[in-house]
Protein backbone atom coordinates (compact mmCIF):
# COMPACT_ATOMS: atom_id res chain seq x y z
CA UNK A 1 0.00 0.00 0.00
CA UNK A 2 2.62 2.38 0.01
CA UNK A 3 3.82 1.77 -3.58
CA UNK A 4 2.04 4.74 -5.69
CA UNK A 5 1.72 2.16 -9.00
CA UNK A 6 -0.04 -0.33 -6.91
CA UNK A 7 -3.09 -0.16 -8.44
CA UNK A 8 -1.58 0.26 -12.36
CA UNK A 9 0.56 -3.02 -11.29
CA UNK A 10 -2.62 -4.79 -10.22
CA UNK A 11 -5.06 -2.84 -12.97
CA UNK A 12 -2.19 -4.32 -15.63
CA UNK A 13 -2.38 -7.84 -13.93
CA UNK A 14 -5.65 -8.33 -14.41
CA UNK A 15 -5.96 -7.25 -17.86
CA UNK A 16 -3.37 -9.21 -19.19
CA UNK A 17 -4.88 -12.36 -17.17
CA UNK A 18 -8.28 -11.07 -19.06
CA UNK A 19 -9.57 -11.02 -15.83
CA UNK A 20 -12.98 -9.02 -14.84
CA UNK A 21 -12.70 -8.19 -11.03
CA UNK A 22 -16.26 -7.45 -10.84
CA UNK A 23 -17.52 -10.73 -12.74
CA UNK A 24 -15.12 -12.07 -10.03
CA UNK A 25 -15.61 -10.87 -7.20
CA UNK A 26 -12.34 -9.92 -6.36
CA UNK A 27 -11.58 -9.61 -2.60
CA UNK A 28 -8.79 -7.98 -0.96
CA UNK A 29 -7.94 -8.47 2.46
CA UNK A 30 -6.16 -5.70 4.44
CA UNK A 31 -5.36 -6.92 8.25
CA UNK A 32 -5.84 -3.12 9.84
CA UNK A 33 -3.02 -4.12 11.93
CA UNK A 34 -0.35 -3.63 9.51
CA UNK A 35 -1.72 -0.50 7.60
CA UNK A 36 1.16 1.97 6.85
CA UNK A 37 1.72 4.94 9.09
CA UNK A 38 0.84 7.01 6.49
CA UNK A 39 -2.53 6.53 6.30
CA UNK A 40 -3.99 9.50 3.65
CA UNK A 41 -1.64 7.52 1.03
CA UNK A 42 -2.93 3.93 1.94
CA UNK A 43 -6.47 5.31 2.10
CA UNK A 44 -5.70 6.62 -1.37
CA UNK A 45 -4.35 3.53 -2.56
CA UNK A 46 -7.30 1.77 -1.07
CA UNK A 47 -9.93 3.93 -3.34
CA UNK A 48 -7.52 3.40 -6.37
CA UNK A 49 -8.11 -0.39 -5.98
CA UNK A 50 -11.73 -0.08 -4.94
CA UNK A 51 -12.44 1.95 -8.64
CA UNK A 52 -10.78 -0.84 -10.60
CA UNK A 53 -13.32 -3.25 -9.25
CA UNK A 54 -11.57 -4.76 -6.46
CA UNK A 55 -13.72 -5.21 -3.23
CA UNK A 56 -12.23 -4.52 0.64
CA UNK A 57 -12.05 -6.33 3.45
CA UNK A 58 -10.99 -5.45 6.72
CA UNK A 59 -9.46 -8.68 8.26
CA UNK A 60 -8.89 -9.74 11.91
CA UNK A 61 -11.56 -6.84 12.87
CA UNK A 62 -11.36 -5.73 16.27
CA UNK A 63 -7.28 -6.55 17.17
CA UNK A 64 -6.32 -2.75 16.02
CA UNK A 65 -6.78 0.55 17.25
CA UNK A 66 -9.02 2.31 14.49
CA UNK A 67 -11.72 0.03 13.14
CA UNK A 68 -14.71 2.46 13.17
CA UNK A 69 -12.43 4.69 11.59
CA UNK A 70 -11.70 2.89 8.94
CA UNK A 71 -14.99 0.87 8.42
CA UNK A 72 -16.18 4.81 8.07
CA UNK A 73 -13.26 6.14 6.00
CA UNK A 74 -12.12 3.30 3.65
CA UNK A 75 -14.68 1.96 0.70
CA UNK A 76 -14.82 -1.65 3.00
CA UNK A 77 -17.82 -4.20 1.74
CA UNK A 78 -16.97 -6.77 3.99
CA UNK A 79 -15.68 -7.22 7.51
CA UNK A 80 -14.08 -10.30 8.87
CA UNK A 81 -14.36 -11.04 12.59
CA UNK A 82 -11.58 -12.17 14.19
CA UNK A 83 -11.09 -15.98 15.40
CA UNK A 84 -10.44 -14.40 19.22
CA UNK A 85 -13.75 -13.45 19.55
CA UNK A 86 -15.43 -16.45 17.68
CA UNK A 87 -13.82 -18.81 20.08
CA UNK A 88 -15.13 -17.54 23.32
CA UNK A 89 -19.14 -18.02 21.45
CA UNK A 90 -20.97 -20.04 24.00
CA UNK A 91 -18.30 -19.22 26.58
CA UNK A 92 -18.05 -16.05 27.05
CA UNK A 93 -20.70 -12.92 27.50
CA UNK A 94 -17.92 -10.42 26.35
CA UNK A 95 -17.22 -12.22 23.22
CA UNK A 96 -20.71 -12.72 22.26
CA UNK A 97 -21.79 -8.93 22.79
CA UNK A 98 -18.81 -8.19 20.82
CA UNK A 99 -19.43 -10.53 18.32
CA UNK A 100 -22.87 -9.38 18.07
CA UNK A 101 -22.30 -6.00 18.18
CA UNK A 102 -19.95 -5.89 15.30
CA UNK A 103 -22.53 -8.10 12.95
CA UNK A 104 -25.21 -5.65 13.73
CA UNK A 105 -22.86 -2.62 12.54
CA UNK A 106 -21.68 -4.09 9.78
CA UNK A 107 -25.22 -4.74 8.78
CA UNK A 108 -26.63 -0.98 9.60
CA UNK A 109 -23.57 -0.34 7.22
CA UNK A 110 -24.52 -2.57 4.61
CA UNK A 111 -21.25 -4.79 5.27
CA UNK A 112 -21.22 -8.33 4.68
CA UNK A 113 -19.40 -10.03 8.35
CA UNK A 114 -17.25 -13.29 8.01
CA UNK A 115 -16.47 -15.30 11.27
CA UNK A 116 -12.92 -16.29 11.00
CA UNK A 117 -12.15 -19.41 13.21
CA UNK A 118 -15.77 -21.11 13.48
CA UNK A 119 -14.81 -24.63 15.14
CA UNK A 120 -17.80 -26.00 16.64
CA UNK A 121 -21.93 -26.71 15.96
CA UNK A 122 -22.35 -24.10 18.92
CA UNK A 123 -20.41 -21.69 17.29
CA UNK A 124 -22.05 -21.63 13.99
CA UNK A 125 -25.26 -21.57 15.08
CA UNK A 126 -24.39 -18.49 17.43
CA UNK A 127 -23.30 -16.08 14.42
CA UNK A 128 -26.46 -17.55 12.62
CA UNK A 129 -28.71 -16.42 14.59
CA UNK A 130 -27.09 -13.42 14.83
CA UNK A 131 -27.16 -12.58 11.23
CA UNK A 132 -23.23 -13.16 10.31
CA UNK A 133 -23.16 -14.33 6.94
CA UNK A 134 -20.12 -16.01 6.13
CA UNK A 135 -18.59 -18.26 8.38
CA UNK A 136 -15.23 -19.85 7.77
CA UNK A 137 -12.91 -22.32 10.04
CA UNK A 138 -12.32 -25.98 10.64
CA UNK A 139 -15.65 -27.05 11.36
CA UNK A 140 -16.44 -26.66 6.92
CA UNK A 141 -12.74 -28.25 6.68
CA UNK A 142 -9.27 -28.11 7.05
CA UNK A 143 -6.77 -26.71 4.36
CA UNK A 144 -6.44 -28.63 1.75
CA UNK A 145 -3.20 -28.95 -0.62
CA UNK A 146 -3.53 -27.60 -4.44
CA UNK A 147 -3.74 -30.55 -6.10
CA UNK A 148 -7.44 -31.57 -4.23
CA UNK A 149 -8.68 -27.84 -4.26
CA UNK A 150 -11.47 -27.29 -7.07
CA UNK A 151 -11.58 -23.56 -8.34
CA UNK A 152 -14.42 -22.21 -9.47
CA UNK A 153 -14.90 -21.29 -13.68
CA UNK A 154 -14.05 -17.36 -13.81
CA UNK A 155 -15.52 -15.03 -16.29
CA UNK A 156 -12.81 -13.52 -18.47
CA UNK A 157 -12.99 -10.33 -20.40
CA UNK A 158 -13.12 -10.24 -23.91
Amino acid sequence: LTEPDLADKIAASLHQANIDPHALRLVLEVTETLLPADEDEARHRLIELHELGIQLAIDDFGTGYSSLRYVRDLPISTIKIDRSFVSGLGQSDHDEAIVDAVTQLARTLGLRVVAEGVETEEQFAFLSRVGCDYSQGYLFGRPQPPHLCRLPEIERVS
